[in-house]
C-alpha cells in the first residue's frame, strides 16, 4: 500500500523577491570590513539584507541610524565543542544578548533557542561534522554551501548533511551563504546567497519569510515561479540547463538535456509518498539553487 504523506505546499510568491546573506563577518569579530564598507559593496552588488553575524558579538542593528544602502538584520555566530567532542560553528539569526563564550557551546546554544534565535548548522563539511552530529541539536537549518569554506579547501557543501537533516525533519531549511571575512588571505564573496519571497524588505518581514522557508538559495540561477497546483509544480527560472527533483535516498526526478536548448520554466509531477522533496537546477557554468522542501 502507498503510504500519503499529509502535506501542504510551502511557498507564497506573491510578495517581491529580496537577495540577502545570512553569515558576514566584519572588523567586529575576524573580518576586515566596517559594516558601512560591507554595506556599499553589498548595495552595488544588488543585494537589499545582509545579516550581522561575527563570532560571539550579539549585534544590535536597531541602535543606529538606518542610513546604510541595505538593510541590516541581527545575529551571531558561536562555537564550540559540545559533550560528545562534536566541534560545532552555528549562526544564530536574530536580536540576542548575554551569551558569553566562557559559559561554554552547549549553554549558549540552550541560551539562544530559549530567545527565539534561528539556528543554523554552519559549515558542517569544514566543520568534520558527522551526520549525528547535525542531527543531535534540533538546528533549524543547514548551510548547504559555504562561499568562503568553498574557497578554503573544497568543503563549502553540506548537501548530504540536509539530507540527513529532512529525512528527520521535514521542515529543516537550507541556506547558501558567504561566510565573508574580506581579509587579504580570504577575499571571496558574493559567491552564495537567498532570495527571499516577502511583501517588503523590512526586518520583520524578511525574519519571518526565512523562519517560514519562503525563499531559495542560489550561487547563480534563479526562480521565479515556484507554484504547485495539487500533483505537478510549475516553475519558471532563469536559463538552465538541467532541473532536478530531489526525493528521499536515491529517488528523483529530472528534465533538461546536455545539449538541447536551455530551460526557462518546466513542470514535473511530486509522488506524493515523498516523505520529502525539493528542487535544484544547475545552468550551463554548473552553478546550482535549490528550493527549501516543497511542502511542510
Amino acid at each position: 500500500m502507498t503510504h500519503i504523506v499529509k502535506r501542504s505546499f510551502r511557498y507564497n510568491i506573491s510578495g517581491s523577491w529580496y537577495k540577502g546573506n545570512v553569515h558576514i563577518h566584519s572588523k567586529d569579530s575576524d573580518g576586515g570590513k566596517s559594516f558601512e564598507e560591507l554595506a556599499e559593496m553589498y548595495a552595488n552588488a544588488g543585494y537589499n539584507f545582509l545579516f550581522r553575524t561575527d563570532h560571539w558579538v550579539c549585534s544590535n542593528a536597531l541602535q543606529e541610524n538606518d542610513t546604510y544602502p541595505v538593510l541590516w538584520l541581527d545575529g551571531v555566530e558561536i562555537d564550540g565543542i559540545d559533550f560528545t567532542g562534536g566541534r560545532y560553528h552555528v549562526v544564530c539569526l536574530g536580536f540576542l544578548k548575554g551569551l558569553p563564550r566562557e559559559e561554554g557551546f552547549e549553554a549558549c546554544l540552550q541560551t539562544a533557542r530559549q530567545q527565539g534565535a534561528l539556528l543554523i548548522l554552519a559549515h558542517p563539511h569544514w566543520s568534520e561534522n558527522s551526520l549525528e552530529d547535525a542531527l543531535r541539536w534540533a538546528f533549524d537549518g543547514v548551510e548547504i554551501y559555504n562561499h568562503t569554506c568553498h574557497w578554503l579547501n573544497g568543503k563549502g557543501d553540506g548537501l548530504v548533511h540536509w539530507g540527513a537533516m529532512l529525512k528527520k525533519n521535514p521542515m529543516t531549511l537550507a541556506f547558501s551563504v558567504d561566510d565573508v571575512h574580506l581579509r587579504l588571505e580570504n577575499i571571496g564573496w558574493n559567491g552564495g546567497w537567498i532570495m527571499v519571497n516577502a511583501a517588503r524588505c523590512s526586518r520583520k518581514e524578511i525574519l519571518h519569510a526565512i523562519r517560514c522557508g519562503n525563499y531559495y538559495s542560489t550561487c547563480g540561477p534563479d526562480f521565479h515561479a515556484i507554484e504547485f497546483d495539487g500533483q505537478d509544480l510549475h516553475i519558471k527560472t532563469s536559463p538552465i540547463r538541467f532541473a532536478r527533483l530531489v526525493g528521499p535516498g536515491c529517488l528523483g526526478r529530472r528534465v533538461g538535456t546536455f545539449n538541447g536548448p536551455e530551460l526557462t520554466q518546466f513542470s514535473i509531477s511530486v509522488p506524493k509518498d515523498w516523505v520529502y522533496t525539493y528542487v535544484e537546477i544547475e545552468d550551463n557554468a554548473g552553478n546550482r539553487a535549490w528550493t527549501n522542501g516543497i511542502f511542510i
